[in-house]
């Protein structure tokens, strides 16, 4: 009848009770026999037959297999693999291994790992290798079940130990964050020292509030002294002189001296940084009222005297770990570091541009022309980018033995865009990407030799590359009205910065791509999400 409403052969009903078959009240005929097409007549009911769901979802060439890398090589390689499986795909750890976790320990086992966590993220790592030493902490103490979480300044882990069990939630949020690349890397020394387990648990606690206690490897007074050194190397890069880079040094240090004096009051970092950019400021408006008068300083430059205040304060660290981050699909993490960056750019620009604008009013001679003007003196400038690398990498605390290897890969870094850009005439954002990608791959290759972070071999190498010269230039062209100029030169600081993170962060993946064992050849689950669905 055409009102009567039959169920397909083998299908369930809506409320979970099997449908009717061919032979359930009914007599099969040739147009409902229950049979596929171009079936053998056998004499079989259809609604006998097993049902294959998996040829409806799964690819017709099966779910391939997730090789993992094989133990004894970086603990980094196998948890990123590991993690992205299932829980319940995951090999399970051996009972007897050294220091495995019984049950009673479960809460202390989970509170180790946030703790961990809290201490690579506040050192800016990136929220991959945060997620993936987690899980490798968890799992070498025999928790297999784990889903680490990892955002900008909140840090979960979850433990269900089977599927009929009520799952054990922890959190932890990390209140303070400061850059101490040396704290780092005991950090990955532990967590290395954990996964290959020659690590117990009581020992893991000892070593983390160790680490925790040691103090930082360089006093706040050779901080400040790093700095100026910094933002004087950072003037001759750009065509400064003797005298240029003594005024840069000397604001530079007035700047650091005034920002930790509004970090000891509780003052935001955006306030800081903001006070921290007006000595610069100050010092090229004043160059440019009376650098004039010196005898024989016709290179007396302005422009050199901010722009090398400006390379001291260009937060990169935060803009290479913000771009990974979102690289790798942490998203959320991504925003908000990059966030942070803007929030800090913009206080440099608040407290360079009112300088500026006074400057312009009172007669200052502030050339934007001068970002027209090439300066190529390779025998200059390459010492200098090595000396702003060496004075980058004691700012952001790394360890003395680190210090040569980061020098050289600065000057490396600047060879390559030199001879690109300057000499070759190549595109100035192309030439940064290239010596980029060299930072991240020599980087990676450093980081693995040593089974640290990657972060003290390639954030300090690229300061030389930063885009002081036209972040300086976009903000006299704002005060001076000309918006067009003004546009030009920010977006094209935006695009330098934009490519030096993306750089870095691709010389990285090509280092793990060319050092990647056969056991290791699965593809990475995480980066097969590459059409938008």
């Amino acid at each position: 009848m055409p009102g009567d409403h039959h169920e397909p052969p083998g299908r369930p009903d809506p409320d979970g009770a099997p449908g009717r078959g061919a032979g359930e009240g009914s007599a099969a005929g040739p147009r409902d026999s229950g049979k596929p097409t171009g079936e053998p007549e056998n004499g079989t009911d259809a609604s006998d037959a097993p049902v294959d769901l998996g040829a409806a979802l799964t690819p017709a060439d099966g779910i391939p297999v997730v090789v993992l890398p094989p133990e004894g090589g970086l603990w980094q390689d196998r948890m990123r693999a590991m993690i992205r499986l299932p829980s319940t795909e995951r090999p399970a750890p051996p009972p007897d291994r050294p220091g495995a976790a019984g049950g009673g320990v479960v809460p202390r086992v989970l509170d180790l790992t946030l703790r961990i966590g809290e201490l690579l993220l506040a050192g800016g790592e990136g929220a991959e290798d945060v997620e993936a030493a987690m899980f490798g902490v968890a799992f070498a103490y025999g928790l297999a079940r784990v889903e680490p979480t990892v955002t900008f300044t909140l840090l979960g882990i979850s433990y269900q130990p089977s599927l009929t069990e009520t799952p054990l939630t922890m959190s932890r949020t990390v209140r303070r964050r400061g850059t101490d690349y040396t704290r780092l890397a005991a950090v990955f020394h532990l967590v290395d020292g954990i996964t290959a387990h020659e690590v117990t648990l009581e020992e893991a606690y000892r070593s983390l509030a160790d680490i925790r206690r040691n103090r930082h490897p360089y006093s706040s007074w050779v901080l400040t002294g790093a700095a100026g050194l910094l933002a004087g190397a950072a003037s001759v890069l750009v065509g400064g002189g003797p005298l240029i880079f003594f005024l840069a040094a000397l604001a530079a240090m007035l700047g650091d001296r005034l920002a930790w004096l509004l970090a000891a009051r509780g003052l935001p970092e955006f306030y800081q940084f903001a006070v921290a950019a007006t000595p610069a400021a100050v010092m090229g408006v004043l160059v440019g009222h009376y650098g004039h008068w010196v005898p024989g300083a016709t290179n007396v430059q302005s422009s050199a005297v901010i722009t090398g205040g400006l390379f001291a304060l260009l937060p990169g660290r935060a803009l290479v770990a913000a771009v990974q981050d979102g690289l790798t699909g942490f998203y959320i993490t991504a925003s908000a570091r990059l966030l942070e960056v803007v929030y800090l750019i913009v206080g440099i620009v608040i407290g360079v541009t009112l300088v500026l604008y006074a400057g312009v009013h009172s007669g200052a001679r502030l050339n934007p022309d001068q970002a027209l003007r090439a300066y190529d003196r390779p025998w200059v400038q390459l010492p200098a980018a090595m000396v702003l690398t060496l004075a980058f990498a004691v700012l952001l605390q790394c360890e003395r033995g680190v210090l040569l290897l980061v020098t050289l890969n600065g000057g490396v870094a600047w060879t390559v865009f030199g001879v690109l850009h300057q000499r070759a005439g190549g595109n100035q954002v192309a030439a940064t990407a290239a010596a980029a990608g060299l930072v991240g791959l020599f980087g990676q290759l450093m980081a693995r030799y040593r089974f640290v972070s990657v972060l003290p071999y390639v954030t300090a190498a690229i300061g030389p590359l930063l885009p002081g010269s036209a972040t300086y230039f976009g903000l006299l062209a704002l005060t001076q009205h000309h918006q067009s100029a003004a546009l030009s030169q920010l977006t094209k600081a935006a695009a330098l910065a934009l490519a030096l993170a993306i750089g870095v962060n691709l010389g990285n993946e090509i280092a793990r791509l060319a050092l990647r064992t056969p056991a290791s050849a699965a593809p990475r689950r995480a980066a097969k999400r590459t059409r938008g669905f």
